[in-house]
């Protein structure tokens, strides 16, 4: 993963893809779930190594909104 303190949306979560977080935050406002995240970016579908990041960070993102 990258390190970037200044805008940590900015952070890469999924190497294989080069996702970061910031991204997956705006699909996740857009209403997608981790099955359509993963459609849409190709997370969860490489190496495996970001799975715990996306899920847990997904599940905040979700009890966040409630």
């Amino acid at each position: 993963m990258t390190n970037n303190a200044d805008n940590p949306s900015d952070e890469i979560v999924c190497t294989c893809t080069g996702t970061t977080y910031g991204e997956i935050a705006d699909l996740h406002a857009q209403g997608y779930d981790l099955d359509g995240i993963s459609s849409k970016k190709g997370v969860l579908s490489g190496c495996g190594g970001c799975e715990w990041d996306v899920e847990s960070f997904i599940e905040a993102l979700t009890h966040n909104q409630s």
